[in-house]
């Protein structure tokens, strides 16, 4: 079968096409033959060898953290009736750019009726983790609230939830074409962070935020937070723009801030599953589209890590295999 294999840390290129040999299940698990694989900015930054003691990978590794797929075979104590079934899952460690991957049983997780396998892998983890933070800060009506890399796969879903629970949405991202996209999705106002006023732009659009969904980190986030109105809720999730944006505990504390952070969303495998479940029932009722900017080949790989590390990606990047 084809495979993406990094045998070194590095740029793109380091993602290289190859040939292995055919999976066999073993017990509890199960071969999906992938249609469509999930990629992660996180993913990048580990094949850089940025992982940390966060993310301990070392080479030699096959990418991939997610695919959707059709049950090809199962292994021993697993439900022979997963066989030719639509589903999704997280791969772990074994990789998800591949032909066909090699997941636990228990991870499974059935793809509804009417549900593109796109969108099912574009929510396995971004939607996930975008309806993890909408119940952590707890959005309602009449919120004013930030996404800050409102351009991308999870800040694209952010948008939408919020905008469904009634809030006054700013998305702010980089650049008219992924404005331009995110003005589909409910934004009431759009912000280019581009610009040296942006800040400026969105406290004369709100007056100040009850809610920071920041994704983007570095001093977009550090700047964001002093946006944020006297018991308003903060939220750093997310780092393409540098580290965690750190709230300053002592400014949240005097003006009552609640700020939570990416710890706060790291979740039993049981709470991903439901998540999971709740993401895919969303779609297929079309309350939440995900925003799926590009697709590559698999063979393809390295382009859409680049195209994730220099900005050109909007929404989502899928391998379809």
């Amino acid at each position: 079968m084809r495979v993406i294999e990094v045998a070194r840390f590095g740029g793109p290129e380091v993602l290289v096409p190859g040939e292995a040999a055919e999976p066999v299940a073993a017990a509890g698990e199960v071969v999906v033959a992938v249609e469509v694989a999930e990629v992660l900015w996180l993913e990048t930054m580990v094949r850089g060898g940025h992982g940390g003691a966060v993310f301990p990978v070392r080479p030699p590794y096959r990418p991939g953290v997610g695919v959707a797929g059709t049950v090809a075979a199962v292994g021993p104590g697993v439900d022979p009736g997963w066989v030719g079934r639509r589903v999704v899952a997280a791969t772990g460690h074994q990789g998800g750019y591949v032909e066909r991957a090699v997941v636990s049983a228990d991870g499974l997780v059935a793809v509804p009726d009417g549900v593109d396998p796109r969108n099912a892998a574009a929510v396995l983890h971004d939607g996930v983790t975008a309806l993890a933070l909408a119940d952590i800060v707890k959005l309602t009506a009449g919120d004013r609230v930030l996404v800050t890399a409102a351009g991308g796969g999870m800040g694209a879903i952010l948008v939408q939830l919020a905008a469904a629970a009634g809030a006054t949405v700013v998305a702010a991202a980089r650049g008219a074409a992924k404005l331009d996209r995110i003005g589909e999705l409910g934004a009431d106002v759009l912000v280019d962070y581009s610009t040296s006023d942006w800040t400026d732009r969105v406290w004369d659009a709100t007056g100040g935020l009850d809610v920071v969904l920041d994704g983007a980190g570095g001093d977009y986030g550090r700047a964001a937070f002093d946006l944020v109105r006297a018991g308003g809720r903060f939220s750093a999730h997310g780092t393409p723009a540098g580290a965690f944006a750190a709230a300053d505990p002592e400014v949240a504390k005097a003006r009552d801030i609640t700020a939570t952070g990416i710890g706060d969303v790291q979740l039993s495998p049981e709470q991903f599953r439901g998540y999971l479940v709740r993401a895919l029932d969303e779609v297929a009722a079309g309350r939440i589209t995900p925003l799926i900017g590009q697709t590559f080949p698999l063979e393809r790989a390295a382009d859409a890590h680049a195209a994730i590390e220099n900005r050109t990606a909007v929404g989502k990047t899928l391998l379809l295999i």
